[in-house]
């Protein structure tokens, strides 16, 4: 790993304070709805824990698949999928959960790949979303915050797999 600093971008205080909002945002949607929440393992898993248990009204049943598109800091620029659903999704309604929407190739295979299976619905939300960096035409149903094109880590974000368990969201400022 590179010698580096972080320095907080977003707070605890803020990020919590989003996630209820867009937990209120998508029970509405899904009001009276079983929903499929995705997790895009691994760094999904602490905003989509959060974001669940604030869905009220909604009956959420979560799933996880895992790709791979990182090598290091940077995108690969290709996609592969490592651990897929473990259930059908015909007539499902399917919430992908996402840390971070970046080059948008992610985001774009799985929605590709999952409407080949016919679920009744198919939303997109991601905690981060970084339009600078994109390359596939994503848009997004739920954003939680726009940002810089800046390497971030925290709350489920990594940098070789360390960071993930900040509870707050920091820039990676190298020092070489």
């Amino acid at each position: 790993m590179r010698p580096h600093i972080l320095k907080e971008m977003l707070s605890e205080e803020e990020i919590q304070k989003r996630v209820k909002e867009l937990g209120k945002q998508i029970s509405a949607d899904y009001a009276d709805k079983n929903v499929l929440a995705v997790g895009v393992l691994k760094g999904s898993v602490i905003f989509m824990a959060d974001l669940v248990r604030e869905m009220e009204g909604s009956n959420v049943e979560i799933g996880f698949l895992a790709v791979s598109s990182y090598e290091g800091t940077d995108s690969s620029g290709s996609v592969r999928l490592l651990f897929d659903l473990d259930r059908p999704l015909e007539d499902t309604h399917v919430l992908i959960v996402e840390d971070i929407l970046d080059t948008g190739n992610t985001l774009s295979y799985l929605t590709n790949m999952l409407s080949l299976r016919n679920p009744a619905s198919m939303k997109l939300v991601a905690l981060l979303d970084k339009p600078e960096r994109r390359k596939a035409q994503i848009n997004l149903d739920y954003r939680g915050f726009q940002i810089p094109d800046r390497f971030v880590v925290g709350y489920g974000l990594d940098y070789d797999g360390y960071y993930r368990n900040l509870k707050n969201i920091c820039t990676v400022e190298f020092t070489d």
